[in-house]
């Protein structure tokens, strides 16, 4: 094997934050996909990785030398419910290392078989989830939203138990660290303060390094400003994460964990397609919300560090707290004024775009092509009004809003063009649709990976103009429309 240049910082902490280990072998491991600009941003070498010994070491059969396996241990709260132990229960950490920029990265599997974590479970993957992780992972990194990386799937040659047997997968995950709101949690709950003190460090120095002087307080005001970014990014492009649970909130402020998670495809804030989500507590619009009480839980688990006296740690948590919904308002209403061609935002701007909201979900608008239509349009009525109007069940509801719009358009300064492409620029023309996604693990399953590959090829450039009958910018007819998402575990 060639020398891969690991640095395993993680590793180096004490062994309660771990559990070290080999991966399951994978009997007869097959490569499906392999992400040559991030394999080679990371230093290593996509051709070598496509050889029975890459293949080796992606599917956990053997790893080179310099590699760290462990699994992390955290804890979390899911649902609401507290957790106190969960840890990776189906992934292990090969290790660590460098890019080209001097960014630090994590390197694991997914799928790769059980670890002192794993509960009742047996730490494998379904080929489903994993194929659906590299799809939705990379179309939120070409969308421009922080997250996790594919850089690898796999299936592994055996079959796993799910609700009926299935082909198991491995998919390999990249991320500037998995260090999560539940990590913290793990230690607090055990009373661990030097293990909590150890990770605060850590985490400023891999994450927050302009912070590094400024303690625990530090970091949960970068983490806070990272999470309100990252939610209102989610809603920007219709994302629903589907289990936003603690243990899944990173506090580097990359997305993690993509299950149940799917795209609008008609706009509404209520929208919940986990089929573990009974009660809507990860619905689209309760996002914002659930990324608040997540942070409470962080910060609880640094009261020991904002202050000598618990009274007032605590007011230094609230009062840290507070920042937030400032935040993530300014990030959210900003971000929605300038999807509908607004760059001097003003006061009345905000309503205006929430009026067109409620329009398209009575309507039952298609959020993209909605957003993406409106792009094209020009200060006067043109032959492109009739694309935006479609999307509408009725036409005429939206009629009276274009007409407001347009009004306000005439005090903004950049040129119909100018601003029609810098719309374009964050109305996306393609996303990781819903029910192509389903199309791909359907095919996956049966062998057949060439929709998976066109996918994944066409989600590369989703700013870019397209045909609205492309196949990838179609919305579903009613009996495409996925109903359902699910985890995989």
């Amino acid at each position: 094997m060639p020398a891969i240049a690991f640095d395993n910082s993680y590793a180096r902490l004490p062994e309660r934050f771990y559990a070290r280990l080999d991966a399951q072998k994978s009997p007869k491991p097959q490569l499906i996909g392999i992400n040559i600009p991030l394999a080679e941003s990371l230093g290593l070498d996509p051709d070598w990785l496509q050889t029975d010994e890459g293949i080796a070491m992606l599917s956990g059969n053997r790893f080179p030398e310099g590699a760290a396996s462990l699994a992390q241990a955290y804890a979390g709260h899911q649902f609401g419910n507290w957790v106190p132990q969960l840890g990776d229960g189906r992934a292990l950490m090969i290790g660590e290392v460098v890019d080209q920029n001097g960014n630090r990265h994590d390197i694991q599997l997914k799928g790769s078989g059980r670890t002192p974590y794993s509960r009742s479970g047996d730490g494998r993957a379904a080929l489903g989830p994993a194929l659906r992780e590299y799809v939705m992972s990379e179309a939120m990194h070409a969308l421009g939203v922080p997250t996790t990386r594919a850089l690898a799937v796999l299936s592994t040659g055996e079959t796993v138990l799910r609700e009926a047997p299935l082909p198991g997968g491995i998919v390999v995950r990249v991320a500037t660290s998995h260090i999560r709101v539940g990590t913290f949690q793990y230690f607090y709950a055990r009373e661990d303060g030097e293990a909590l003190q150890l990770l605060i460090d850590h985490a400023l120095e891999r994450h927050y390094s302009d912070r590094a002087g400024q303690g625990a307080k530090g970091l949960l005001e970068g983490v806070i400003e990272r999470q309100a970014r990252l939610i209102a990014h989610w809603l920007h492009i219709g994302f629903i994460h589907g289990v936003m649970n603690t243990d899944n909130m990173t506090i580097s402020g990359e997305t993690i964990d993509y299950g149940p998670c799917a795209f609008l495809d008609e706009y509404d804030p209520e929208k919940v397609f986990s089929s573990i989500d009974q009660f809507g507590r990860y619905a689209y619009g309760n996002q914002p919300g659930i990324g608040h009480w997540n942070l409470g839980n962080f910060a609880q688990t640094l009261l020991p560090f904002l202050a000598d006296d618990l009274d007032k740690a605590v007011e230094v948590a609230k009062s840290t707290l507070e920042d937030y919904l400032p935040r993530f308002t300014q990030a959210y209403e900003s971000g929605l004024c300038a999807k509908i061609g607004f760059a001097d935002h003003q006061k009345e701007d905000v309503a205006l775009a929430q009026d067109l909201l409620k329009t398209m979900a009575s309507q039952r608008a298609d959020f993209t092509r909605t957003m993406r239509a409106l792009s094209s349009l020009s200060r006067e009525e043109t032959d492109a009004d009739k694309l935006f109007l479609a999307e509408f069940e009725q036409p005429s509801a939206v009629a009276m809003w274009l007409l407001a719009w347009r009004q306000r358009l005439a005090r903004e300064k950049p040129d119909d063009g100018a601003r029609q492409s810098a719309m374009k620029q964050i109305n996306p023309m393609i996303i990781a649709r819903n029910h192509r996604v389903e199309r791909v693990i359907e095919a996956g399953y049966a062998g057949d990976f060439q929709p998976f590959h066109e996918m994944v090829s066409s989600l590369q450039d989703p700013y870019s103009d397209r045909s609205v009958d492309d196949f990838f910018v179609l919305a579903p007819q009613l009996n495409e429309r996925v109903k359902a998402t699910f985890c995989g575990t």
